[in-house]
């Protein structure tokens, strides 16, 4: 990139950043706020007390809402939370089908794999290791499990050190200005953007996992988690 070019990219995150921060600091004053603090004790919640039911219960919830309704699948993860460790494949897919689901075979099937390796997940949960590692991980082994998804996992099981590519946080970027939006949201790609987001979140002052939520309120005008 020329340093013309340069320049003027980083002139457009910086005026970016400070009417972005505007907002949320306007956001951290008012009932949105609440919300945010409820959503982050329950995150931590998880990862320190949370039972291997509901860490399954929770990666259930992160695959079904990948390029589907966020409050949808949360309904479905209401429904099918108690019984998440025992329910099987046909019942699953009765279930999605049943809740207006885009994909319930895949998404069915994806949920019984993952629940195989649900000790080792719990354990890596709870772990000390670095939350990177952790999701280099689950996109490997866990079928479905792409860097976004894995992301609003470990985020929304108390690691909040991952962006989360969510098409409106896109949508968001590049309207701005802030980035051009890929056709394929690579691994290296994904990095690449999650590298922007870290850079708004220092200089804002919020995790970027924590930032997510404000900035998905910012284009939806709610939160769901």
């Amino acid at each position: 990139m020329r340093e013309k070019d340069l320049c003027a990219k980083l002139s457009r995150l910086d005026s970016f950043v400070e009417k972005l921060e505007q907002k949320i600091r306007a956001l951290q004053t008012s009932s949105v706020q609440n919300k945010i603090n409820q959503l982050m004790d329950y995150f931590l919640y998880l990862r320190e007390k949370g039972t291997p039911q509901e860490i399954m219960s929770e990666l259930a919830f992160c695959i079904l809402a990948a390029n589907f309704s966020a409050s949808k699948s949360l309904e479905i993860q209401q429904e099918i939370h108690t019984n998440i460790l025992k329910i099987s494949k046909e019942e699953l897919i009765e279930i999605l089908r049943r809740k207006g689901h885009r994909y319930p075979e895949t998404r069915a099937t994806y949920i019984i794999y993952a629940r195989e390796k649900i000790s080792f997940i719990f354990s890596l949960i709870r772990s000390q290791q670095k939350t990177h590692a952790i999701r280099d991980w689950l996109v490997i082994n866990i079928n479905g499990v792409g860097m976004k998804v894995a992301s609003h996992f470990l985020r929304n099981t108390g690691r909040f050190d991952v962006a989360i590519l969510d098409f409106h946080i896109l949508d968001l970027l590049e309207r701005n200005g802030v980035i051009n939006r890929p056709k394929t949201l690579t691994r290296k790609k994904y990095l690449e953007i999650e590298n922007i987001l870290f850079y708004i979140s220092q200089k804002i002052g919020i995790p970027p996992g924590i930032l997510d939520l404000y900035l998905w309120y910012l284009e939806t005008g709610n939160i769901v988690k």
